[in-house]
């Protein structure tokens, strides 16, 4: 039998800081991580049997399966995945919480009779899911983001770009990814990110300036939207996120 080819959507999550826990606190986090996934997926009307699923030690991939709507991979699995870690978090000591970072890409993929699965979409979802934008964003807040997401550009294009419900675009921050031969714009997602989705509290206000939708003000003549430069500095194991609805390049640089 010959290999066959098909378009998946996939996505990948990877446990920020695991290692150095020790076998047993990782496989418990894993635990976590599997868990929390499983429900999330459940919430979705997603049964977590129809995906492919790749164990990557302190992560995972899910394969979606055929003809599966790439928007369904981000909602409600995201705001579910995020709620469920951060559930956790607040029960869990220290040592066994959980900072998940996840990325989504979709691409055509090739299957082996014998089950093997392959293809460079994989390349970029391990790219995106490795990059420093993401990274940081994990570490928004004084304990860092229980979930931060990235999206390629295909497939923010594809589900936020064609206004899905629940995928609004002022709950994604441009980003510019470069990982070794990779570079590429993508998007990142995190709760209560500058510009991403903010507590219930704040729920009917414009995410990080506290207006009503009908107060926002008006884009300049041209068509253009505004971009917001700002120059931050993070010390330690801090990370600075300033943007007012605009796109934001996250740049990092190795310290010697």
């Amino acid at each position: 039998m010959n290999p066959r080819y098909e378009y998946r959507a996939l996505l990948a999550c990877d446990i920020a800081g695991s290692a150095g826990r020790g076998e047993h606190r990782l496989q418990e986090i894993r635990r976590v991580l599997r868990a929390a996934l499983s429900g999330g997926l459940a919430v979705a009307d997603l049964g977590p049997r129809d995906f492919g699923y790749v164990d990557t030690g302190d992560g995972c991939q899910l394969i979606a399966p055929a003809g599966l709507p790439k928007a369904a991979l981000l909602v409600p699995l995201l705001p579910e995945l995020s709620v469920r870690i951060r559930e956790h978090n607040e029960q869990a000591c220290p040592n066994a919480r959980l900072r998940v970072r996840v990325s989504a890409h979709a691409g055509e993929l090739r299957f082996e009779p014998a089950g093997a699965v392959s293809g460079t979409p994989f390349e970029a979802l391990a790219r995106l899911l490795d990059s420093d934008p993401l990274r940081q964003a994990s570490l928004a807040g004084p304990e860092g983001t229980p979930v931060a997401a990235i999206l390629s550009r295909h497939v923010y294009e594809e589900t936020v770009g064609h206004g899905y419900p629940g995928l609004e675009r002022g709950a994604f921050t441009a980003a510019e990814v470069r990982v070794k031969e990779y570079a590429a714009e993508a998007w990142l997602w995190y709760p209560g990110s500058p510009v991403g989705p903010q507590p219930a509290a704040g729920r009917g206000t414009d995410s990080g300036t506290g207006t009503s939708p009908d107060e926002r003000p008006e884009r300049p003549e041209g068509g253009e939207p505004r971009r917001v430069e700002q120059l931050v500095q993070a010390r330690g194991r801090s990370a600075v996120f300033a943007v007012s609805r605009g796109e934001q390049h996250v740049h990092y640089t190795e310290r010697s």
